[in-house]
């Protein structure tokens, strides 16, 4: 009879509760079913899928992908099926999963967030929507929603207002302050921030003295944005009343662990899924042998335990 302890992944994020704090990123994943014969869903904290719109989008031209040093430039432009798409084609397939499932979603108004929002609460099989406020809004002549507080607040109030479901809003990196946007979308109504979106970069060719991207700029992720998606995330769960959830760069389980570290209740993983597709089974099982290693028998013990040493004078 073995005396070894049971290991305990679970976490809470105010209303949703995951068997673990391994979630995939929106984008990084496809619909979920993409995956199925590398990542059982069911072993994941959550799934979330590709960012959805009220209509389908093509996306950008190609070349829309360049691979950076130590990290991924891309500029897909949130290609998708549109609403009707996904719940007609993608949401059977996600509806009987044992894992909760979290829809992203975007628009270029904040009327379109709000409507988004309606039509998707009440469907069996969702449990949470996570809004991208990193969209250009095209009545503020393209500024990305997530970059101006006061729109920001606008939109998380456009989602509250619609849905019953538990809301996640993604913060983007590429501000001066994230704390001031991350305020924002709390005041307005989000039960979780999570944090960082992709990082604003652009890739030159030398020979023909053009852009890598045909959209010239595009969104820089992989293990380059980790100390900066760190930074932030430790920022953001400083002044944040509501769980936050970190991604940015996390390609092993030590990665993992330096968001839960710092304070976040749960990560994603994003462009790790492209070069490796059981990166999140590691991780999970990686988890597991940490908190054994440690003499722990629960995640929660290691969440949040960072110590800073006092700087002396």
């Amino acid at each position: 009879m073995s005396n070894e302890k049971s290991i305990s992944l679970a976490v809470n994020l105010g209303p949703l509760s995951l068997k673990n704090p391994v979630m995939v990123a929106s984008g990084t994943f496809g619909y979920g079913q993409e995956y199925e014969e590398f990542v059982p869903p069911e072993r994941l904290g959550a799934v979330v899928v590709k960012g959805i719109s009220l209509e389908p989008r093509p996306g950008n031209p190609p070349p829309r992908i360049w691979e950076t040093c130590g990290g991924m430039l891309n500029s897909i432009g949130l290609q998708n099926v549109g609403l009707r798409g996904f719940l007609e084609e993608k949401l059977p397939w996600l509806r009987p999963l044992a894992v909760p499932v979290i829809v992203n979603l975007f628009g270029n108004t904040v009327e379109e967030y709000g409507e988004l929002a309606a039509a998707l609460d009440g469907q069996e099989g969702i449990d949470g929507l996570e809004i991208n406020i990193s969209c250009p809004n095209v009545k503020a002549g393209g500024m990305a929603f997530g970059s101006d507080p006061k729109m920001a607040f606008e939109v998380v109030s456009a989602v509250r207002s619609r849905t019953d479901l538990p809301v996640i809003t993604k913060l983007t990196p590429n501000v001066t302050d994230v704390t001031v946007t991350a305020r924002a979308a709390e005041d307005a109504g989000t039960d979780i921030l999570s944090l960082i979106n992709t990082v604003a970069g652009m890739a030159v060719d030398v020979q023909t003295r053009r852009p890598r991207l045909a959209n010239v700029v595009g969104g820089l992720s992989g293990p380059a944005i980790k100390p900066i998606a760190l930074r932030q995330v430790w920022q953001v769960v400083q002044v944040s009343k509501v769980p936050v959830i970190g991604l940015g760069g996390i390609v092993c389980v030590e990665d993992a662990l330096e968001f839960l570290l710092v304070g976040a209740k749960a990560v994603q993983v994003g462009t790790a899924n492209f070069v490796n597709p059981q990166v999140t089974l590691e991780i999970i099982d990686g988890l597991e042998n940490y908190l054994r290693q440690q003499g722990l028998t629960d995640i929660n013990e290691v969440i949040g335990t960072l110590e800073i040493p006092e700087r002396t004078q």
